[in-house]
């Protein structure tokens, strides 16, 4: 969620807090409908023009972040109804992920064009001149445009001269790569998810928090409760999201003090996952294919299955960063119940997928953890550092960004085979992912190794995050530099 939707990220984060603070203290489910007036005490609505309606919108919040279906308005239910499927450790939330509160959505116009009061009435009418449809009138007030003949071209946006026409479009379609957001019959957004690939963008730009995903938080919440033997793997792009003054270690100090018995990197499978798509690359392009696409963000892999199916078996055969760190756990401890801590939402469909189930157990985000730092009254800057992290190489924590992956893969080959010449492309955002594989499609990416990021800029800006400025940019630069090695195959943690 954006930082500067600030009411936003309050109720989201109190919502975590209390459904942790419920299955820690083991308190009955039955509790549950006192949340809402916990919450949003009194009569008077503090967000918006109901307090009938922000408690509605709350249970919905409450209910999905516990991992159950989002309720229309026009069937009469209670908070509790379904409590009985999700009061257990081991359950895995239905699809689909992402879904829109409809009673929360405010019916946003879509994607038009329009005449701000910062039109001149030029003499030259260019709007009117470039239009190909004949859209655009010039009255005495000013151009205008007729919404019934715009094909939403944008050719008169570009020729004012005043910068008088503005594009509108609703948030969170605006950002969706894979055209997934269109309305329902109340003209509120609709989220298709035969197309839907779970990045989470709509989620966090929407302003009016209608939309959210579903999550695990109380059934991890009780795993920890009851003593369970869990351990945490944290994404490199933790650094900075728990306040500027948390160090990374004093972060690991933090989960651990919620019950984990250890907390290991992700970036340890980025290493893995390094070394495996650098020598699959050696081995297979051009010989067997004629290029490779990077494995590990799960909805650019959504994004390729559904939407360029005949291009899909060019995705690497490595698994993620976050099976591989898994992997490596269960070998030392078989009975390990592992969570996945990351900026990512996309990662819960990961875990559930048939090929990967029975080694994730538990996914959450940044958001999430806080919400959980919230319910135990801890505070990462305080924590006590008892031990060091040695888990990855430079390489491995780079993931992060945009440009990463191929990056470490493109080294990594190269310090195999020096005299192999690897070109890469990569791009991040679902739209330039989408442009990227209908050029690889055609034939012009031959030879490359394509890597596809779903947010921009990369991992470090993913939904689970909770901040993104200069200087936590710059402290992540400062943990990737501070790695013990700079390449994977020099990690002293992985074995042959």
């Amino acid at each position: 969620m954006k930082e500067t939707y600030q009411d936003l990220v309050y109720l989201r984060r109190r919502v975590f807090s209390e459904v942790a603070k419920m299955a820690f203290e083991q308190k009955s489910l039955d509790e549950l409908s006192n949340l809402p007036y916990e919450i949003l005490p009194g009569e008077v609505a503090t967000y918006r023009d109901s307090i009938f309606k922000e408690r509605a919108i709350l249970k919905e919040r409450i209910r999905m972040s516990m991992g159950l279906d989002v309720r229309s308005a026009k069937e009469f239910s209670l908070i509790t109804d379904g409590l009985e499927d999700i009061d257990m450790k081991e359950v895995h939330f239905s699809l689909p992920l992402v879904n829109v509160i409809p009673f929360a959505c405010e019916a946003c116009p879509t994607k038009s064009f329009l005449v701000t009061n910062n039109c001149r009435k030029c003499l030259a009418h260019p709007c009117s001149n470039v239009c190909p449809v004949n859209a655009i009138t010039i009255t005495q007030k000013g151009a205008l445009i007729d919404q019934e003949k715009c094909i939403k071209c944008g050719r008169c946006k570009e020729a004012c001269p005043y910068s008088a026409i503005v594009k509108y479009d609703r948030p969170c379609a605006s950002v969706c790569g894979v055209n997934a957001i269109s309305s329902d019959e109340y003209g509120r957004a609709k989220i298709d998810p035969d197309k839907c690939v779970s990045c989470g963008r709509c989620m966090t730009e929407c302003p009016f928090g209608a939309i959210s995903d579903k999550g695990q938080i109380y059934q991890l919440s009780k795993s920890i409760a009851d003593k369970e033997v869990n351990y945490a793997i944290i994404a490199p792009s933790f650094v900075g999201q728990f306040g500027l003054t948390a160090s990374p270690l004093q972060v690991i100090e933090a989960i651990k003090a919620l019950g984990f018995r250890n907390v290991v990197e992700v970036a340890l499978g980025a290493d893995i996952t390094t070394i495996s798509e650098a020598k699959e690359y050696l081995h297979r392009v051009p010989e067997e294919i004629p290029y490779m696409a990077t494995s590990c963000c799960n909805s650019w892999w959504l994004m390729v299955d559904k939407n360029f199916p005949e291009e899909f078996k060019y995705i690497s055969d490595s698994s993620s960063p976050m099976v591989y760190t898994a992997k490596y756990i269960k070998e030392m401890v078989p009975d390990a119940k592992i969570t996945f801590i990351g900026p990512c939402i996309s990662k819960k469909i990961e875990a559930m997928r048939d090929d990967i189930k029975g080694l994730i157990d538990y996914v959450i985000t940044y958001e999430e953890l806080m919400g959980m730092f919230y319910a135990k009254g801890i505070e990462p800057s305080e924590m006590e550092v008892k031990s060091d992290i040695k888990y990855s190489s430079s390489l491995g924590r780079g993931y992060a960004v945009a440009s990463g992956v191929a990056a470490a893969v493109k080294e990594t080959a190269q310090k195999l085979d020096p005299e192999k010449d690897i070109k890469i492309m990569a791009a991040s955002t679902l739209d330039e992912c989408m442009k990227m594989m209908k050029v690889a499609k055609a034939g012009k990416y031959n030879g490359y190794l394509l890597e596809g990021m779903a947010c921009p800029g990369g991992c470090i800006n993913g939904p689970g995050c909770m901040s993104n400025s200069p200087r936590i940019q710059k402290e992540f630069k400062k943990f990737v530099d501070d790695a013990e090695v700079y390449y994977p195959t020099d990690n002293f943690n992985i074995v042959e």
